[in-house]
């Protein structure tokens, strides 16, 4: 008896073509989202610009090959570099994420949708540049935010209702997924090869979490994800060429993404695209720390402001959410800054002690004083079911911890809640004059005086910005 598999090349999967065709014919009128994209462009490259005063982050700085320069290519803010645009993307994306301090989105999958910029700012650089080469006009700023909302979207909405991982894949999937389709539109792509590039984006392979977690927890989460989009612009090139796609790559029965990767299951979907995401996105503004923490580093802070001294502490109990028990409750070594920034006692113990939490606080030279260990071993996480709820609620989003702090003598402190960090949609009143203060402390980092006043000029300016050629904005920022 013999079997056999049909050899008919079925339709592409919906999951495909709903992506495309929001990328490709939805309009974005909600003003919200347009300006909330203006503020998530000036703090990401902000972080960026921070990044460049840690070695470790600049060695990965560059083009591949030392020396080599593009014509018309793509501009690295804050640098010398001018490169192809899929390494441009990297460098871009390896500054964004490398002190954990952009935006996030949480939800059953968690993220950094900002992610993104890497390979949509250096992609408008380079056909900026290469269009003012042949006489046609450059891309505007606006269309930089308008992928930027897209990206968001995409890479949100797609992780509202499905968990990567829980079966051990990373995150920077969706900014590969999410960075393809809005590159791909920006390069001209068809529908039909819009098609094809995000399914190479689904057939590539997948960065495992190993990076993330204990005890591999590593500097790879730094540029994992300027990786991801930096090979989004990659793929959508390769679908440039007219290369082929694979249409079932999501569905197809024992070789398809869903078989192989997600446990035979199918994505789910909580809404449809639009711009929820980019109007609802969650903003690290006081702390750069991972997302789960914001909260209790918050609280910690109000604890030392209130005079609590360390030598009088018994214990410490965090009540919190279970997305942050699983990924930042760590006991034992921390064995270097991406440890130290993924263990929520660290991050919690820091403020006690300074009052304060710094990217500079994760390096080694402040992890060595002894207090910081003596008090992790104090601090315990327990879960309250109701924070849990209120995480995954869709109406209240909130990212919720509590401390509860014991004294030697028996005493138990008040508890402090915070149920949403400074960066929160429910926040942005305060939280926006916060952003702004840390783009320009971050312009400071890198720029003279008159360089910093005319990217300002244009930065803060929000139909300034959106008219301005996106070559002449990030000739602004170069050294």
């Amino acid at each position: 008896m013999s079997s056999y598999s049909s050899n008919e090349r079925p339709q592409p999967d919906q999951v495909l073509t709903d992506m495309v065709d929001y990328v490709l014919d939805y309009t974005i009128t909600n003003e919200l989202a347009w300006k909330t994209a203006q503020y998530c462009l000036l703090d990401t490259l902000g972080c960026g610009l921070e990044a460049l005063t840690y070695p470790a982050c600049c060695k990965l700085l560059g083009p591949v090959v030392k020396g080599t320069v593009v014509p018309n290519g793509a501009r690295v803010p804050g640098t010398q570099f001018q490169l192809d645009p899929i390494q441009a993307a990297f460098n871009i994306g390896a500054m964004i994420r490398w002190l954990d301090f952009n935006d996030t989105w949480l939800a059953a999958e968690w993220g950094h949708p900002s992610d993104n910029l890497g390979g949509i700012l250096a992609t408008a650089d380079w056909l900026s540049r290469t269009s003012i080469a042949e006489g046609r006009p450059p891309l505007l700023m606006k269309d930089v935010l308008d992928a930027m909302i897209r990206a968001h979207e995409i890479q949100g909405v797609l992780a509202l209702e499905n968990s990567f991982n829980k079966v051990g894949l990373d995150h920077v999937l969706l900014v590969k997924v999410a960075s393809t389709a809005v590159v791909g539109r920006m390069i001209g792509l068809t529908r039909d090869e819009l098609i094809n590039a995000i399914s190479l984006a689904f057939v590539d392979g997948q960065s495992l979490r190993t990076y993330r977690h204990a005890p591999n927890t590593g500097s790879r989460k730094s540029w994992a994800a300027g990786d991801a989009t930096s090979r989004a612009v990659r793929l959508a090139l390769i679908a440039k060429t007219g290369e082929m796609g694979y249409p079932s790559v999501l569905t197809a029965k024992t070789w398809g993404f869903y078989d192989v990767s997600f446990k035979g299951n199918a994505f789910r979907f909580q809404r449809p695209y639009g711009s929820y995401v980019m109007e609802n996105v969650l903003f690290k503004i006081s702390f750069p720390a991972e997302f789960h923490s914001q909260t209790a580093v918050e609280a910690a802070m109000t604890l030392h402001e209130q005079g609590v001294t360390i030598e009088n502490i018994k214990s410490i109990t965090i009540r919190t959410h279970e997305a942050a028990i699983r990924i930042i409750d760590k006991k034992g070594p921390l064995n270097n800054p991406a440890d130290r920034d993924h263990c929520i006692q660290y991050m919690v113990a820091v403020p006690l002690i300074f009052g304060r939490l710094t990217a500079a606080d994760y390096e080694d030279n402040v992890a060595a004083d002894p207090r910081i260990d003596v008090l992790r071993d104090k601090i315990v996480c327990v879960e309250d079911p109701q924070f849990t709820k209120d995480y995954h609620d869709p109406a209240k989003r909130s990212i919720a911890n509590a401390l509860t702090v014991t004294l030697n003598d028996g005493t138990v402190l008040d508890e402090v809640v915070v149920e949403y960090p400074i960066g929160h949609r429910s926040r942005r009143e305060e939280g926006i004059p916060k952003l702004l203060e840390k783009f320009k402390i971050n312009l400071a980092r890198r720029f003279p005086e008159k360089q910093q006043k005319a990217i300002l000029e244009t930065a803060l300016d929000y139909q300034k910005l959106s008219n301005t050629p996106v070559d002449e904005f990030v000739d602004r920022m170069a050294i």
